[in-house]
């Protein structure tokens, strides 16, 4: 299978174009949950591939309002590469969507992409989840703030978070996608303080004088402070470790999930994230 058989084609991408705004990306990023967007950039010679803005970026650099500023290069492919060397790319790379370009953006693949084709069979997967799954499962206290969980999140360096109650049982999941969707740019000033040199100060570089507090303006992701239980996906789907890549893919691709606790009876014992499945191709 060829990624240009699995790709959405360039007439149906979603792109954000220089010059433009962070705002411009969150308004796609949380009307499509995507995990970020092309850039593009239009040229004499026609439109330019730039790169990249993810959901990532938003959060980290919330003071930069620049699009420019915000893009990232990653790595790309080609329309007739296997989709399995794809595969070996994002598991490598840790890049849910590589660009297909030759010459020009030609459309995109993404996880979601190489899992459907998983789920319908045009690739192997009859891995047993149990040599896929991770162990190491990233959980978030149901009753813990929405911007604690998302800074948990973030420490943890994994895009989820099983929930859990008062007993320590699942109860939800939350993902970065949840978070982004109730995230909004705020405005604002912060102060600086007397930070501006008096006329015998030896670091002072002009003839001026600081008068009273000094402000500079600032844009911050605000996060709502209320509990996860507010914001948690409930009704969790899970599998067992004898379940095989291709039960798991359908499950992600029928319930539009990225990942599934893996459990024994009812005891969580790991986790299967879409990104584990390619792992087997």
């Amino acid at each position: 299978m060829k990624v240009a058989d699995a790709m959405t084609p360039r007439s149906e991408v979603v792109t954000v174009e220089i010059p433009g705004t962070r705002d411009d990306v969150l308004e796609y990023l949380q009307e499509r949950a995507f995990s970020s967007v092309p850039v593009i950039k239009q040229t004499d010679a026609g439109e330019e591939f730039r790169g990249i803005v993810s959901r990532d970026a938003l959060i980290e650099q919330p003071d930069e309002d620049q699009l420019a500023l915000l893009v990232e290069e990653v790595p790309t492919t080609t329309a007739d590469t296997d989709i399995t060397e794809v595969a070996k790319l994002m598991v490598d790379e840790h890049a849910r969507r590589v660009p297909v370009v030759d010459g020009k953006l030609e459309g995109i693949v993404t996880i979601t992409d190489v899992v459907h084709a998983i789920a319908t069979g045009d690739v192997d997967g009859e891995t047993e989840l149990g040599d896929l799954a991770t162990r190491e499962v990233n959980c978030v206290y149901v009753e813990t703030p929405l911007p604690v969980a998302e800074q948990e999140l973030s420490h943890a360096d994994v895009p989820y978070g099983v929930v859990l109650d008062e007993d320590g049982e699942m109860c939800g999941m939350i993902t970065e996608v949840d978070i982004l969707d109730v995230a909004r740019v705020v405005e604002g000033e912060d102060d600086t303080g007397e930070s501006i040199a008096d006329e015998d100060d030896d670091w002072k570089w002009e003839s001026v004088k600081a008068v009273g507090n000094s402000y500079m303006p600032t844009r911050n992701v605000e996060i709502p402070a209320r509990p996860v239980r507010e914001f948690m996906t409930d009704g969790l789907i899970t599998v067992s470790k004898r379940r095989t890549a291709q039960d798991a893919a359908q499950k992600m691709i029928d319930n539009d999930i990225e990942q599934i606790p893996l459990v024994g009876g009812d005891t969580l014992t790991g986790i299967v994230q879409d990104i584990d499945l390619l792992r087997a191709l």
